[in-house]
């Protein structure tokens, strides 16, 4: 049995295009929030000069990530700057010099043993690149017990329409992705892989396919187009039969499921040294003249990347990080590029304009194409009620926003956004529970 989702249009227009790196832009603006966690603390003072590849933020606390420039210049001001989420956080605004000069700093890595493997990975400043932005080197600190990890699930379904960038990778770089699965078999002990990947991608198959071929321990699985087939919990047990308990991750069924750019990345990092500041991100919306995939600097604004894929047709009405399904709306095109940047997405007028709302007629469309078997219709009621004590046996806090209720709905409602809503009331009434307990 697989789980469930939905059919959603591919709009794959980029599958064909390789990534073109775009001109240094003037300015980066790098925020020290780009990764679940602590964000990282400025190292750098204003008038300081920088180079690529060089330390400018340090991970403060565990779940953390370091940050590094992608660019070679002057560190113009160290400041505030709102995100996509509507959270203040401090940046560092870089102005380039144009010249990209490489910090001597940058020096493979003396990696050696899982230890070093791990804090190899840490330093690189890597973090998912699929979108979730969990620093990677927490999936691999499995406190020396090696035996816990029986399989690695290397996510390339990239089910998001419009999305291409990690498809790009397979086709382009499968040589570091299939260096990146023998780092993890030498330094975790793994042995079993699964590339778990949707039918629509053949080119990126085959060339799986082709590795694979050559591969000990190597297994690709032709995954149906099915959104959201990238969810990790979806695809856990879509490629491996395996339910993650509730409140659980992969690891409690000895699963470790890795982003297969993040992966293509951390075997660059300990080929070369160069940390994790530049990404490759797919740029496509009705309002782009060129769709295509380019590479950027981390913190460069949005708008300069839209000019290097040819500018818009038209104003557009709304920009996303990310796909349709799941992407962030931006506040404005000064927004930067981040690590987990994978795409933007920006739409005319006709594309975003939101559909009319109407009232429940209790059709159950949203629950039968949850992925997790959630009620958005019964969640919604608590909601409305403020009744944290139903939302908890409803399992909100399970879903993964991926948006299939809101667009299955006849009725349009808004139900991923009330989901939303929803976990945060069931977070505060769980944190008062706790906060009353304890005294």
């Amino acid at each position: 049995m697989k789980l469930k989702g939905i059919h959603v249009p591919h709009l794959k227009h980029t599958a064909g295009s390789a990534p073109v790196r775009i001109p240094v832009p003037k300015t980066v603006t790098i925020p020290m929030s780009m990764h679940i966690g602590r964000p990282a603390k400025p190292v750098v003072k204003r008038g300081d000069a920088v180079k690529v590849g060089q330390l400018i933020a340090e991970a403060d606390g565990y779940i953390s990530a370091p940050i590094h420039s992608g660019v070679s210049g002057k560190v113009q001001k160290i400041d505030e700057m709102m995100t996509a989420m509507g959270a203040k956080v401090p940046c560092i605004v870089i102005e380039t010099d144009g010249l990209q000069e490489v910090s001597e700093t940058v020096q493979p890595p003396d990696v050696h043993d899982t230890e070093s493997f791990v804090q190899a990975v840490r330093d690189s400043g890597s973090v998912g690149l699929g979108g979730a932005g969990f620093p990677t080197f927490v999936k691999f600190s499995i406190n020396g017990d090696l035996s816990v990890v029986n399989a690695v699930v290397i996510n390339a379904a990239e089910c998001e329409p419009y999305i291409t960038s990690d498809t790009r990778t397979l086709v382009d770089r499968a040589d570091d992705v299939f260096a990146g699965i023998d780092l993890l078999k030498k330094y975790l002990l793994v042995k079993r892989f699964v590339i778990g990947i949707e039918a629509n991608k053949p080119e990126a198959i085959a060339k799986a396919r082709e590795l694979a071929a050559k591969t000990e321990g190597v297994e690709v699985q032709v995954l149906p187009p099915m959104y959201p087939q990238g969810g990790e919990k979806v695809l856990v047990y879509n490629t491996l039969g395996m339910m993650i308990p509730q409140g659980g991750l992969p690891l409690d069924v000895g699963v470790v499921v890795i982003n297969v750019t993040t992966l293509a990345f951390i075997a660059k990092y300990v080929e070369t040294g160069m940390p994790l500041v530049e990404k490759c991100l797919t740029v496509d919306g009705s309002a782009v003249n060129e769709p295509k995939n380019l590479i950027a600097p981390v913190g460069t604004s949005i708008a300069d990347v839209l000019e290097a894929a040819g500018g818009c047709k038209c104003e557009p009405a709304k920009v996303l990080y990310g796909g349709p399904m799941m992407g962030i709306a931006v506040p404005d095109l000064s927004a930067p590029i981040l690590k987990n940047t994978n795409a933007i997405v920006a739409m005319d007028e006709r594309e975003a304009k939101p559909p009319k709302t109407t009232p429940c007629i209790n059709c159950g469309a949203c629950l039968n194409h949850c992925p997790l078997r959630l009620d958005p219709r019964a969640i919604a009621r608590a909601y409305k009620l403020n009744d944290a004590e139903a939302l908890k046996t409803l399992c909100v806090d399970l879903c993964m926003e991926c948006g299939c209720c809101s667009y299955v709905c006849p009725a349009k409602r808004h139900l991923v956004q009330t989901n939303k809503l929803a976990k945060a009331v069931l977070r505060n009434y769980q944190a008062q529970q706790k906060k009353e307990g304890g005294k």
